[in-house]
């Protein structure tokens, strides 16, 4: 009888629990769905097409949205391919020095203070350049997403049975053969996880690109100009005191959301049926 109380207790337990863990994600969830749906029915397509109003007026938010694509997509072409290649060397090599140094360092900037970056890429490319810029911004998120793609290559890699690379080995392939035709491949599920979580990461950074980017409100810059992000916009609109203000930067943040859902969700399901 004590027994199976305590089994029911334990069981309860580990209820309230996930649903103590869930329930902040399925609040901001709710909330940002709740506020943004209406946004974006009032003002309708000129809110992703349209530039910052004046205000109390209407308009849209196509300079953050521009921004913020050309920066996710910079930092992913520079980031990505490093990132990999370095995950790829912390799992084959994992007793040489500069492997054991190279993980302990993206441990540590796992949990980096995002707004240090910005201060450092600021002081490396924004000074002596002596314009923000959408370049900087995008070394910046580069530098944050690095960790998060290394780390989930790293550990795609180590996950795959050591018996593929054995039977490779044995039929006389080269370990970059090896790498990159067999265990990369095996482990591509949690290298992508890997992607994905990297660039949804810097896709919802603010504090790099105030260093970094700068702003822009009306226009749409080139790579060496000061360019607009969803994330900077919903930071600095929400402490104007125009409702207009407010209703933009919860449409934008359903836009921020909506974004990050239809990259990751299906391609998260796709992986789990194959």
């Amino acid at each position: 009888m004590l027994r199976e109380l305590k089994n029911k207790v334990f069981v309860i337990y580990l209820i309230l629990s996930a649903f103590l863990v869930i329930l902040p994600l399925f609040h901001i969830l709710f909330s940002v769905f709740a506020n943004g749906i209406p946004v974006l029915l009032k003002y309708g397509l000129a809110f992703l097409t349209e530039t910052l109003p004046a205000p109390n007026r209407g308009g849209g938010i196509f300079p953050a949205i521009y921004g913020t694509f050309m920066m996710v997509f910079l930092a992913s072409l520079m980031g990505i391919p490093l990132a990999v290649l370095a995950g790829i060397f912390v799992a084959e090599y994992p007793n040489n020095a500069l492997s054991r140094a190279t993980r302990s360092l993206l441990l540590i900037m796992l949990e980096f203070p995002t707004i240090l970056v910005g201060l450092f890429v600021m002081a490396i490319l924004v000074m002596p350049i002596g314009s923000f810029s959408a370049l900087a911004g995008a070394f910046a998120l580069m530098i944050v997403m690095l960790p998060y793609v290394a780390t989930y290559t790293e550990q795609a890699m180590r996950s795959v049975p050591a018996q593929y690379k054995e039977g490779a080995y044995a039929l006389g392939l080269r370990k970059v053969r090896v790498v990159f035709s067999i265990t990369l491949k095996i482990a591509k599920k949690g290298v992508i996880t890997g992607l994905l979580i990297g660039m949804a990461k810097v896709s919802g950074e603010t504090a790099p690109l105030i260093f970094t980017a700068g702003n822009a409100w009306r226009s749409t810059g080139g790579v060496l100009e000061p360019v607009g992000a969803i994330p900077l916009w919903i930071y600095y609109l929400v402490q104007q005191p125009y409702t207009n203000y407010h209703e933009i930067a919860w449409g934008a943040a359903l836009v921020l959301m909506l974004f990050f859902l239809a990259v990751f969700l299906p391609i998260r399901l796709s992986m789990v049926r194959t």
